[in-house]
């Protein structure tokens, strides 16, 4: 199962790194075809709810049946119709390749999470889930300097074609996956694999309704909307960045690649999504309500510290303006450790991303507690479609809030205040982990005790 878990976790970078690809270029493209920046916002906001809604499809079937198969046909589709983004002539066929990407890209957060899930030992699902989710950060952070780096010398287009010819070699490593079979690491069920029995219970279309009624997937569904509208606008932070480095003179070519490197700086904390993730396992061994409350207090503290961050203005810079990837990359960690405000942008951005990435795995690791092997995927599926409708709302609505915003106030300025505003999202958001404090516990047990009683029936 090793080799399985290290495929998904490489292509999960992948595939996301298709995600983190295109907001960095939107001034590039918007240029090219003759679109407003925010057209491009919309556009990337319609991948991402096209994304969720079709994983919902997908993760039905993965349910239903086998999925090896199923996975390796959605990578297939995201990969040509990121090659095809490429060759866009028009705003037209650039949405029509984004939105047949987001559909090639749905299976594979879904198809993958039902099958990690059955491949994790319950002991290490936190902190083994946080890996996958940190898989998600690292590769979105990578299409963003992918595309900073690649744009800047060769235009927009080539990151596409890079990204595509990766993702179809790359593809060729789920063919040799063992996928595992439903229920296979769940302790309740060792009963069954014992007698050399599988899992046979699949998923009922009539059993979808008590899937999202259940209060515990209400919260987790509630949670990922109102987390995901703060975090759909983060995507803009390379824009809110490009702006303030302009402003201090820099030709635009610098700023994009000085952009793509603060981004991929400033995110860094979410490599601690592993260490969080961990803790959440050892608070659930406590009581079976202490990962909701670690996180609670997690999300609480991401808010203040996003706003913090986005806030603290850049008044000077030492880097080059030479358009040279390296000597920029010199200039700014010069700056990173000698400016002081840049110094405390980078504290704080750290912090930030830090406590925030204890969200993904202690997410993951509640929804699969608290519902039956046969109803995870759909259950994910249907709660990342909300997370998706939230996130495309926070990228959709941040390019409106900004022609909303007075042109009296200019650039850094309003980029400044759209996205301070939307992070209060963050206090709903933790205000869901503690409602789920009340009802987790209940729902666990109960998944635990139907699984015990079908292992003994057998």
């Amino acid at each position: 199962m090793i080799y399985t878990i290290s495929v998904f976790m490489i292509l999960s970078a992948l595939n996301n790194a298709v995600i983190g690809l295109f907001p960095p270029l939107f001034s590039s493209i918007a240029e090219d075809l003759n679109a407003h920046i925010s057209s491009l916002g919309l556009v990337s906001s319609i991948n991402l709810f096209v994304t969720s809604a079709s994983s919902v499809v997908w993760a039905y079937l993965a349910d239903k049946g086998k999925r090896k198969k199923l996975i390796i046909t959605g990578s297939l589709i995201w990969a040509v119709s990121v090659f095809l983004t490429a060759y866009s002539k028009n705003y037209i066929q650039l949405a029509m390749f984004q939105v047949l990407t987001g559909i090639g890209l749905g299976c594979v957060g879904s198809i993958g999470f039902s099958i990690l899930t059955d491949s994790i030992p319950k002991q290490y699902r936190g902190m083994l889930m946080s890996f996958w989710g940190g898989a998600q950060g690292f590769g979105i952070t990578s299409g963003g300097m992918m595309a900073s780096l690649i744009s800047a010398s060769y235009g927009w287009r080539v990151p596409f074609i890079v990204l595509a010819a990766l993702g179809s070699v790359l593809i060729i490593l789920y063919f040799f996956i063992k996928e595992p079979e439903k229920g296979a690491a769940e302790p309740e069920l060792k009963a069954l694999t014992s007698k050399g029995y599988g899992y046979d219970y699949t998923i009922e279309l009539s059993q979808i309704h008590d899937i999202v009624n259940k209060k515990s997937n209400m919260w987790l569904i509630w949670q990922g909307f109102f987390v995901n509208i703060s975090a759909g606008t983060l995507i803009w932070l390379p824009t809110l960045y490009i702006s303030k480095i302009t402003a201090l003179g820099y030709s635009s070519s610098t700023a994009i690649i000085a952009s793509g490197y603060l981004y991929s700086l400033l995110q860094a904390g979410g490599s601690m999504s592993a260490y969080f993730g961990y803790l959440g396992d050892r608070a659930q061994k406590r009581s079976l309500r202490g990962r909701a409350f670690l996180t609670s207090l997690l999300i609480f503290a991401a808010f203040p510290l996003y706003v913090s961050m986005i806030i603290i203005p850049i008044k000077k810079l030492s880097m080059p303006d030479s358009g040279h990837p390296i000597s920029i990359l010199s200039g700014l960690f010069v700056d990173l450790i000698t400016n002081p405000q840049m110094i405390l942008m980078l504290i704080l951005a750290l912090a930030a991303s830090a406590v925030q990435s204890a969200n993904s795995p202690n997410w993951l690791a509640l929804i699969t507690d608290v519902n039956l092997p046969e109803h995870r995927a759909t259950a994910f599926s249907i709660a990342n479609l909300v997370s998706g409708i939230g996130r495309s709302l926070g990228n959709g609505l941040m390019g409106l809030i900004l022609k909303i915003i007075p042109e009296s106030i200019p650039e850094p300025t309003n980029y400044v205040i759209a996205l301070s505003l939307f992070q209060v999202f963050l206090l709903p958001a933790g205000s869901c982990y503690l409602a789920l404090c009340k009802t987790s516990k209940k729902d666990i047990l109960s998944a635990r005790s139907l699984m015990k009683k079908r292992a003994i029936k057998k």
